[in-house]
């Protein structure tokens, strides 16, 4: 049995993103559907390119990041994409406590502001 293989549209739907979305990442190499005449299908392999995409990007990495990554992959081999994406990971952690840090700091400043203002209606 052939492996499936989804529509412009049906891609879309799968992952819940904007036909824009879609092109764009095909505009900048992180996915290479098939083409037949003007419609694109997308198979396995896209697919999973897809699944990673996403799930960098909700981890708050460039697609410059997750382009490289995936480049990884076609160069060197699992082994060597697995090494990068720790190397990423422990990079991501940083930045990610460093942003928590920052958003607690505020929220404590809005917290406090807003009690003092509550105070002085008291």
């Amino acid at each position: 049995m052939a492996d499936p293989r989804l529509s412009f549209k049906e891609m879309c739907a799968r992952f819940d993103v904007t036909p824009r979305t879609l092109r764009y990442y095909e505009y900048i190499e992180l996915l290479s559907p098939e083409k037949e005449g003007r419609a694109r299908f997308y198979g396995p392999r896209e697919l999973a390119r897809m699944t990673l995409i996403l799930r960098g990007r909700r981890f708050g990495f460039s697609l410059e990041d997750i382009r490289q990554w995936l480049l990884v992959y076609e160069k060197d081999g699992t082994k060597a994409q697995m090494r990068k994406w720790i190397e990423l990971a422990d990079r991501q952690m940083v930045e990610l406590t460093e942003q928590k840090r920052q958003l607690d700091e505020t929220m404590a400043e809005l917290q406090a502001l807003r009690d003092e203002t509550a105070r002085s209606l008291g």
